[in-house]
Formats: C-alpha cells, sequence, structure tokens
C-alpha cells in the first residue's frame, strides 16, 4: 500500500474532518475525539457526497423503550438520502454483510521520518532538522 500525508494533526481539529484527494479518491477524513478515520467521499447508494454528512453517536438498545448513548461509535449519515455508515468500518445499519463505504488505514507519523528508505552508496551533505508538527497519513 502506498502512503499519503494528507493534513498534520492540528489541520484537522476533534469534531472536524477534511476532504482531499489521493490517488484519484476523494476521501474524507474525520477527528472524532482524537480518533482519526478516512472514508470514501461517495455514498454506494446513488453516489451523494457522504463525507459532507452529519456525524451522529450511536444509540444501543437491549429491549424496547431503553436506550443508552455509545460515545465509542460514530455513524455518519449521508446528506442526499440520509443513508448511515460506521465511520470506523464503514459499514452500513441495514445491510453491514454486503453495502459498505470503503474505509483507509490512518497513522499519524512524524513530518520528515523516512525510515522504509534503503541506504544506497553515495552520501549528501546533510544538516539536522526539527519537526514540531505530526502528519495524517492515509495508505491506499
Amino acid at each position: 500500500m502506498a502512503k499519503y500525508v494528507v493534513a498534520t494533526v492540528d489541520e484537522i481539529p476533534p469534531g472536524k474532518h477534511k476532504l482531499t484527494t489521493v490517488s484519484n479518491r476523494r476521501i474524507g477524513v474525520f477527528n472524532i475525539d482524537g480518533a482519526f478515520f478516512a472514508l470514501r467521499n461517495r455514498c454506494p447508494h446513488q453516489g451523494g457526497p457522504l463525507c459532507q454528512g452529519r456525524i451522529l453517536g450511536h444509540l444501543v438498545s437491549e429491549q424496547p423503550g431503553e436506550y443508552r448513548y455509545d460515545a465509542s461509535r460514530w455513524t455518519i449519515r449521508c446528506p442526499w438520502h440520509g443513508w448511515e455508515f460506521d465511520v470506523s468500518s464503514g459499514q452500513s445499519w441495514w445491510d453491514p454483510e454486503r453495502t459498505r463505504v470503503p474505509t483507509y488505514p490512518v497513522t499519524i507519523e512524524d513530518s520528515g521520518e523516512k525510515s522504509d528508505l534503503v541506504r544506497g552508496p553515495y552520501l549528501a551533505e546533510t544538516y539536522r532538522v526539527s519537526v514540531d508538527r505530526q502528519s495524517i497519513v492515509v495508505e491506499i
């Protein structure tokens, strides 16, 4: 999988998101209480701009008339027709086995870190660089 830097951590504060294009895919990157998630910005129903929809908490019911709020799970609702998907997995609530939105792994990495490069036979003069921000990286 290729990695793409899409933003710095401070560019997407908690409760906000950023739309970006990665490898010809329109993707929404969300910060929900400090956890980052990336979803395809296309509802499978009719291609609506899913990532422009509302983020909602999740209600759980063990029996009729009793509900509790689950703050660990989040739903995104398509603004066109209201189809809902789990932000972390992309699964739909009505048909989780067959209807889903593509999600992408998100990591937080120190900017400028090049751990996957192989040292070559030629060396150039280098200078120490310090980085004080972290970047949000999406893998596709």
